[in-house]
């Protein structure tokens, strides 16, 4: 079981949403504990809020949604009920015809999403993390804004800089705008550089997972290492990183499909 917390890092959903939607029926938890209140959510509902959050997105209304998972049990009966939505918004009129191309794309990105998450051969593994010398940019705002972060380190240190991109997450939960993160790069050596903190970065007991695709979908990564550690009753020491293997080029985008990023939790047992 997830907490409300690690749910909204896998789904994409801020806390107050989650509670919101919640209060309307819209995506129930799996269980609330009677004293303290504390929603929990399953795998179950992973899949649900992925739609929710896709359809919000194509500015649907709670209602329209609501109508559309009523009778959804499965993640099946969700990707057929979308077919049938489909069916009848193409049967009204020409200005219904953008919504039905974006509910393809939909249904076309979920379904490449799981077939890609069971082809990868990536697994959960446990390693030891050595200590880091790092120059990082402490930030907050959207986690897109990184790439300020990064150009800057990359100006500043040049030919010193010894490693992959990472970022430290401060939040315990996903944040839409005020995301509290930092951009880092390690470094071979420090220097004083104004806005710039330069420092080592402590190794230890690491949970990792090296996820294969889009930044967008990194919260199925998410949602699978946060299984294994809540399985081990692992606790996770703040930040937790995110380190870019590989990704867009400074010239070039590349392909989104073929990012690689490695998720690193450190954990004390």
């Amino acid at each position: 079981m997830f907490t409300i917390g690690e749910f909204s890092r896998a789904t994409g959903l801020t806390i107050k949403t989650l509670r919101f939607y919640h209060e309307k029926g819209i995506l129930v938890p799996a269980c609330t504990d009677p004293q303290s209140g504390y929603r929990y959510y399953g795998e179950r509902q992973l899949d649900r809020a992925r739609v929710i959050v896709q359809l919000r997105a194509l500015e649907f209304s709670l209602e329209q949604i609501g109508e559309i998972l009523a009778n959804c049990d499965d993640e099946s009966d969700i990707l057929e009920q979308l077919e049938r939505q489909k069916t009848a918004l193409v049967a009204k009129a020409r200005q219904y015809r953008d919504i039905v191309n974006s509910l393809d794309r939909i249904i076309h990105t979920e379904m490449e999403a799981r077939m890609a998450a069971r082809q990868t051969s990536f697994e959960v593994e446990e390693k030891t993390l050595d200590p880091i010398l790092i120059a990082g940019v402490r930030m907050k705002g959207k986690y897109s804004d990184c790439g300020k972060g990064f150009a800057k380190i990359g100006r500043s240190f040049g030919r010193h800089i010894a490693g992959k991109p990472l970022m430290l997450h401060f939040d315990c939960e996903f944040k839409e705008n005020d995301a509290d993160f930092e951009a880092c790069m390690p470094v071979r050596k420090a220097k004083e550089v104004d806005g710039v903190s330069v420092r080592q970065i402590p190794g230890g007991r690491c949970v990792s997972l090296t996820h294969k695709g889009p930044y967008d979908s990194l919260g199925r990564s998410y949602a699978k290492i946060t299984s294994y550690i809540k399985e081990k009753k692992y606790e996770v020491l703040m930040p937790t990183r995110e380190v870019y293997i590989k990704g867009p080029g400074m010239i070039f985008r590349g392909n989104p499909k073929n990012y690689l990023t490695e998720i690193q939790m450190l954990v004390k047992s």
